[in-house]
């Protein structure tokens, strides 16, 4: 943030420790490209992940293992977000995966099932007490823990570009206490605002006479079928639910049915949000598009802090998610580094493991701004990293605090995925009705999950 409210390294490490109990993201698509740090080592370790940025500070990691472990090399390899868990079960499958694999909640438990992973157990007992809570509690099957974990966060929170504000007359403060209702009226104070910093080709608003939506200049909003930074904040605001605790997805409810119209509204009939056209197939244009100024209002979680903090040309700030009529409702997740269980190099890759489950490990992800480490005593870092920046990430860890809807996960999670997704796209095109589309997208989904 180039301008941004600053914040004391003791009050910011408790801020981001109050995130701790609670869980992290991470969904930035990548090039798929690897990187390497071989200097002659005898025994190369292959990591895979999806994210930029974490390739960055892990390459860096890696370099100083290998400096302490000469005869061992660490190689990263980027795969893209939207291809990263259906090339992952593949070469999985065929016995082609790399050693070490970045993983998340929702697909954990085909690979536990499988017997694909390497179990974090004695040789690690040691770090677990420096390890987040809550990340070794959603890691962990029938008493057993599955990866080491890398990442956490809080929730999800509200980018803002302090100039549209200003243009429009919009304060910092009034994005403070934000509600949204499903039947619109005074208890609706989003979309009110959300108009106001819209702005079309002919420099119309939307709350005014003449706003042209199929023309626009900026949106006011960055709705679109995002899972965590949009609509399961929605859903777990007016009270519904994605899947329930058997595993039942059950996102057609009528109080989930109300959330996702409301997103599409913004969407199609407000015009405030950009085209589900542009959004559907492109997880990062929105962030993209608040990048280059022309989102005012960008809804995601510290996963992004680095991105906007390197790619905003203007003023920015944080603030709070808004609230629907059960309050603000946020999601959480955790990421772990998961051992592959068929590696040919089982006794380098679990020192790699144990070097990325520890202080001097983790800590080039705080360093760099990347993320909150889920090695606890590796966090400081990255207080200390944006304490020099002059930027206060605690919104996330307020945001954390608040009630959250658990991510979905199961069995057969990407087969439910793949059938509930173009029906998505559908509807979030406004080609397919909300209430009809879902109802056969729950349908589809249930039946692809086998429950």
């Amino acid at each position: 943030m180039r301008s941004a409210h600053k914040l004391g390294r003791r009050t910011l490490v408790a801020a981001v420790a109050s995130a701790l109990a609670l869980g992290a993201a991470g969904c930035s698509p990548a090039q798929s490209q690897p990187s390497a740090s071989t200097g002659g080592a005898t025994t190369t370790v292959t990591v895979r992940m999806w994210d930029e940025q974490w390739q960055k500070a892990y390459d860096a990691s890696f370099a100083e293992f290998t400096k302490q472990n000469p005869t061992i090399a660490v190689k990263t390899v980027l795969v893209p977000w939207a291809d990263y868990f259906t090339k992952l079960r593949t070469d999985v499958s065929g016995d082609n995966a790399e050693d070490i694999f970045m993983m998340n909640g929702s697909y954990l438990q085909p690979y536990v099932t499988s017997g694909s992973l390497l179990e974090i157990g004695s040789d690690f007992e040691a770090q677990k007490a420096d390890w987040v809570p809550a990340a070794i509690e959603q890691y962990t099957r029938d008493g057993k823990l599955w990866g080491v974990p890398q990442t956490t966060d809080g929730g999800i929170a509200v980018y803002y570009n302090k100039k549209l504000l200003a243009d429009a007359g919009v304060t910092p403060e009034q994005l403070t206490g934000l509600t949204w209702a499903p039947d619109g009226g005074s208890a609706d104070t989003l979309l009110p605002l959300i108009k106001k910093l819209t702005v079309d080709a002919n420099g119309k608003r939307a709350d005014e006479s003449g706003f042209n939506g199929a023309k626009p200049k900026q949106w006011g909003y960055s709705a679109a079928q995002d899972l965590q930074g949009i609509y399961y904040n929605f859903i777990g605001s007016n009270g519904g639910q994605f899947q329930d605790s058997s595993g039942q997805f059950v996102f057609a409810s009528p109080e989930s049915t109300e959330a996702f119209q409301y997103i599409v509204d913004l969407i199609n009939k407000y015009k405030v949000s950009p085209a589900a056209s542009n959004t559907n197939g492109n997880d990062n244009f929105t962030r993209d598009q608040f990048l280059q100024g022309k989102i005012a209002l960008f809804q995601s979680g510290v996963y992004n802090l680095k991105n906007v903090s390197d790619g905003a040309k203007f003023d920015w700030g944080i603030a709070p998610l808004p609230a629907g009529p059960k309050g603000a409702v946020s999601v959480v997740n955790s990421i772990i580094a998961a051992g592959n269980a068929k590696s040919k190099n089982l006794d380098a890759t679990k020192k790699v493991l144990q070097w990325m489950g520890s202080t001097d490990g983790a800590k080039y992800l705080g360093s760099t701004g990347t993320a909150i480490p889920a090695v606890v005593s590796a966090q400081p870092a990255f207080a200390d990293f944006w304490k020099a920046k002059n930027v206060d990430p605690s919104q996330f860890a307020a945001q954390g605090k608040l009630p959250s809807i658990p991510a979905p996960a199961g069995e057969n999670y990407g087969a439910a995925f793949n059938a509930w997704k173009p029906i998505f796209d559908e509807i979030f095109l406004g080609r397919t009705p909300v209430a009809a589309g879902l109802k056969k997208a729950e349908d589809a989904a249930n039946k692809a999950a086998g429950s």
